[in-house]
């Protein structure tokens, strides 16, 4: 019996750049991290290792998996962080350059993007109509809208639990209705009062504040959270999914857990 082994085209990393780029509208977004190209390496690319964050675990998977692009949600070059390439960041940084890897991070565009983005991907996941984004201008990278049929907020919480795998925090009344909905992936918590002047029954991130209790109970908003890896773990695996697709490339997704 014959057997055929597929045979992968191999991309150019400038235009694998400028695709994502172009694709994510990268020059709308102020954000508080380059998007993009964040350290180069090889100028030709056959396969893609996806992962949420640029860890030292995730770059050694990458490696062993001999990937040419590593894709990620959180990369590197935080505003505000120190600039100097020592400690944790350079033995990473170091591992990419030895290998000749090139790291590919999206943040806030990889966030918003209706069909790629975290949120897109959580409306997917929960099965949530969207009616539009929130806040507004350049933040606007949550998403607002309707569940599928209403329910009480104890059911919603064993729908994040089967879609995430992982239980959520809530804060609210189990046993009350649920209907309309605001949500943002990761660490926006800050948008709750954004999301109670939408007037929506819930809002869903992944983390939580000590305030954020306070302010859901106040505003009588059911309040969940989610896991900020759980919520943005599904993006950056569509984007690379689409990349292999339209490149003609390998890809695979590495989780690394993270209980956060």
């Amino acid at each position: 019996m014959l057997t055929y082994q597929r045979v992968l085209r191999m991309a150019q990393l400038k235009d694998l750049l400028n695709y994502c780029n172009n694709v994510l509208e990268i020059e709308r977004f102020q954000d508080y991290c380059p998007n993009g190209l964040q350290v180069e390496g090889k100028t030709e690319v056959k396969k893609i290792i996806s992962g949420v964050t640029a860890c030292q675990a995730l770059i050694d998977a990458a490696i062993e998996e001999k990937a040419d692009v590593l894709l990620v949600h959180h990369g590197y070059f935080w505003k505000g962080e120190d600039a100097r390439i020592t400690g944790l960041k350079y033995k990473r940084v170091r591992s990419l350059i030895e290998s000749g890897m090139n790291l590919l991070a999206y943040h806030l565009p990889l966030d918003a993007h209706p069909l790629f983005g975290n949120n897109a991907k959580l409306a997917e996941l929960l099965d949530l109509d969207i009616a539009g984004s929130f806040p507004s201008g350049s933040s606007a990278v949550g998403m607002h809208g309707t569940l599928k049929e209403a329910m009480t907020a104890a059911d919603f919480s064993q729908k994040i639990m089967s879609a995430l795998g992982r239980e959520a925090l809530h804060i609210g009344d189990n046993n009350e209705q649920i209907h309309t909905i605001a949500w943002c992936s990761g660490a926006a918590q800050s948008y709750i009062e954004d999301a109670a002047e939408l007037g929506v029954d819930a809002y869903l991130t992944g983390e939580i504040s000590e305030q954020t209790v306070h302010i859901a109970r106040e505003y009588g908003l059911h309040f969940y959270a989610a896991g900020h890896h759980a919520t943005e773990r599904y993006g950056v695996q569509a984007l690379a999914e689409h990349l292999a697709s339209h490149f003609d490339l390998d890809h695979k997704f590495v989780d690394i857990p993270n209980p956060v």
